[in-house]
């Protein structure tokens, strides 16, 4: 039987108030197989209600060891939806076959851009007709081959050091009771980009396919995994119309109805838009009361923002550590986003920000939603958030007090450690 956890109500008199003592336990050691091993109890939001065991009770028979993407799928979609554990080896690739092969008739890239270029098109429509049908049709055949469900009951782990997936989207959708350990994920490319001309004053092309989404998901534990764009930064990307020909989308969604999430020990690396927790103001219907989600000894290294971005959840963010190394003019936008009836936690994180960005961008004000941010601290000082991005942003002033206290805690460290543990520890190929 799910046991529920009572988390207290009440909001917080000011943003300089502490928390409640944190609980310190160590977290409970998993199995001597990894793959075996379940979300310690109190461990975040995910070991709420019952807690999250994933496939650790299957089978000899359902337990997979896959080396390809095709084996990887079949691995997924097999069994009679019972426990599973699928073992990855080595570096699966779900575009191995390169972009080419998702190309359907009639769809010309060098066509495309003389079609849409705003000096023909102009800026005021989107673009329609056979090369965006063409287009679309083969971002289809794309979406149809990288896409992995994963389904209820599951257990993927990477095996070893050197274990990953890339060019794929990890879709867990509708599911309950998952967990993703131990893997180099680098995001997938999009090879259709759409342009969109009304995107802006000078328009955007615009992506699909996060590395991982958890769409209406229930109890999902994100462990130990590496996010990162690999040997496709954004750097590396071409112009066109002026533009940046963004292939990249997310590296982590938690989105439409998600709920009962941990994600821990991971890094996000090298990424622009990072982390959506919610996807739209208008999603009430879903999202209200859920996106509960807890991150905790997570590294985001060179993110440029979205780490993540809240809407509508009770996301407790605490002991993960943030290294900035782009600039306030070009790719670090901010870290929190406040979003729409957010709550939002954020408590004992390290900040480790370069000359010309001040601790007031962390924070962004994207709705009017209350936060607690406190023992947070900036290059190795204690640090204020709110009242850093209330005294950088007058006109956008930030409330303070979330209004609930996380209890599902176990270790928790003081900020001044978070930089090394987190550095020592988080990440693919460092699961103990």
């Amino acid at each position: 039987m799910r046991q529920r956890t009572r988390h207290a109500a009440g909001s917080l008199a000011c943003c300089a108030a502490l928390l409640g003592p944190a609980v310190a336990t160590a977290a409970a050691a998993p199995g001597h197989d990894p793959a075996r091993g379940t979300l310690p109890a109190g461990d975040g939001w995910a070991s709420a209600a019952g807690g999250t065991t994933g496939g650790a009770a299957a089978g000899r028979d359902d337990v997979r060891t896959v080396r390809t993407w095709d084996g990887f799928r079949a691995a997924l979609a097999a069994g009679g939806g019972g426990p599973r554990i699928i073992r990855v080896v080595g570096t699966i690739d779900a575009n191995a076959a390169g972009c080419a092969s998702f190309e359907a008739p009639g769809y010309d890239f060098a066509t495309y851009l003389a079609d849409y270029d705003p000096a023909v098109w102009g800026y005021d429509t989107p673009v329609s007709g056979p090369q965006e049908d063409a287009r679309a049709a083969s971002a289809a055949n794309q979406a149809a081959a990288i896409k992995a469900y994963v389904p209820s009951d599951t257990t993927i782990v990477g095996v070893g050091r050197n274990a990953g997936i890339t060019g794929a989207s990890l879709q867990i959708k509708d599911a309950d009771n998952v967990i993703v350990r131990n893997l180099t994920v680098e995001s997938p490319l999009d090879c259709f980009p759409q342009w969109d001309p009304t995107d802006g004053e000078r328009g955007a092309w615009n992506s699909e396919y996060d590395a991982a989404v958890v769409h209406n998901s229930t109890h999902v534990w994100l462990d130990h995994n590496t996010f990162t764009d690999g040997r496709h930064p954004d750097s590396s990307l071409p112009r066109y119309y002026g533009e940046l020909y963004q292939q990249h989308d997310g590296e982590l969604d938690v989105v439409r109805g998600a709920d009962l999430v941990t994600v821990s020990w991971n890094v996000f690396e090298e990424h622009g838009k990072t982390m959506l927790i919610g996807n739209s103001d208008s999603a009430g219907d879903t999202d209200r009361g859920r996106l509960r989600v807890t991150l905790h000894h997570n590294l985001f290294r060179g993110v440029g923002e979205r780490a993540p971005r809240v809407r509508f959840g009770r996301v407790d963010a605490y002991n993960n550590h943030y290294v900035v190394t782009g600039t306030a003019d070009e790719s670090y936008a901010y870290s929190f986003g406040i979003g729409f009836e957010s709550r939002l936690v954020a408590e004992k994180n390290s900040f480790r920000l370069p000359a010309g960005i001040g601790p007031g961008r962390i924070l962004k004000k994207w709705s009017e939603a209350p936060v607690t941010a406190v023992r947070n601290h900036v290059n190795g000082v204690p640090t204020d958030l709110v009242a850093a991005h209330n005294a950088a942003n007058p006109d956008t002033p930030l409330q303070c007090g979330a209004g609930w206290t996380p209890e599902l805690r176990t270790r928790v460290d003081h900020p001044r450690a978070v930089p090394g543990v987190v550095r020592a520890r988080a990440g693919a190929g460092r699961l103990r």
